[in-house]
């Protein structure tokens, strides 16, 4: 798998330019989570579903954009969103698949 992440969006660089204490401190969180014993794919995996379950739409968008940089295959980003339907219901779940679409 490809290790190059795309750039964060524009306003995401303009928040941590205007805050940069929280820019620091977001990062190390990033990177706390980081270790441990899954490895890039699956926790890449994870953090998608995690953003799905909390239908929070720019996590989504961010972690396939991130997931399919190193890699991961759109039919995988789907079997994430297929595996919430059950939780999530139908109509969060085509919410969800436009995000990913997007």
């Amino acid at each position: 798998m490809s290790e190059r992440l795309p750039k964060p969006p524009k306003t995401y660089d303009e928040f941590v330019r205007r805050y940069p204490k929280l820019g620091k401190a977001w990062e190390q969180i990033a990177e706390a989570g980081e270790e441990g014993p899954l490895d890039k794919k699956t926790a890449r995996l994870v953090k998608l579903a995690i953003a799905v379950g909390a239908m929070r739409e720019g996590a989504v968008h961010a972690s396939a954009r991130k997931a399919l940089a190193i890699g991961i295959s759109k039919e995988e980003i789907y079997q994430v969103v297929a595996l919430a339907a059950g939780t999530l219901g139908l109509p969060a779940t085509v919410a969800v698949y436009t995000w990913i679409e997007d």
